[in-house]
């Protein structure tokens, strides 16, 4: 996501209370590298007990070519902190996850990791929800999204989330790139 712009449609998963556990299951946390995990994402939802793949599944046609919004229910993310839960939503393909309500924990894990959570109010997920596929243009600068058909709305984001997110930045490479300041600062000591 960089330019502050992205345009997607979206992918709906209009589940309330989707817990860090159904997004990436205790099984696939032996690793501390971010690849491979969209293997992991939403695997109960995909595969049976098993491991043999459901003959009907919500992402049995998921594009990740063409959806980069996922949306879903209220309460989207709550259960444990693992940060693996936004890696493998970014490792899936997904760059922007929409809901009423997000837990904190996997709100900042996101924000950190590059992935944007932008919290609508329910008439606006009630129109995702009914209007699957929906076209959004979303403006990171101006904390803004255009759903096509809906209307524009802002979302929140704080200052320093939304430089990072805008330049495709974590927090260590935003340090990085104020190592000239940082450097003048210390000559002054």
């Amino acid at each position: 996501m960089s330019n502050n712009i992205l345009n997607s449609k979206t992918f709906n998963l209009i589940t309330d209370n989707i817990d860090t556990d159904q997004i990436i299951p205790a099984q696939f946390l032996t690793t501390t590298t971010r690849e491979g995990l969209a293997a992991g994402a939403f695997y109960n939802l995909r595969f049976d007990d098993e491991g043999k793949e459901r003959l009907e599944h919500v992402f049995k046609n998921f594009d990740a070519t063409e959806t980069a919004i996922l949306v879903g229910g209220n309460n989207f993310g709550c259960g444990s902190s693992r940060e693996h839960a936004p890696w493998s939503l970014l490792d899936l393909g997904f760059k922007v996850v929409v809901s009423t309500q997000f837990a904190d924990i996997f709100r900042n894990n996101s924000i950190k990791n590059g992935l944007l959570p932008i919290e609508v109010d329910k008439a606006a997920l009630d129109y995702l929800s009914a209007n699957p596929e929906t076209q959004i243009d979303i403006d990171i600068a101006n904390t803004s999204c255009d759903i096509q058909g809906y209307g524009k709305i802002e979302f929140p984001l704080d200052e320093f989330s939304k430089y990072c997110l805008s330049n495709n930045y974590d927090q260590l490479d935003y340090l990085i790139s104020q190592k000239d300041k940082i450097t003048a600062y210390e000559q002054q000591l």
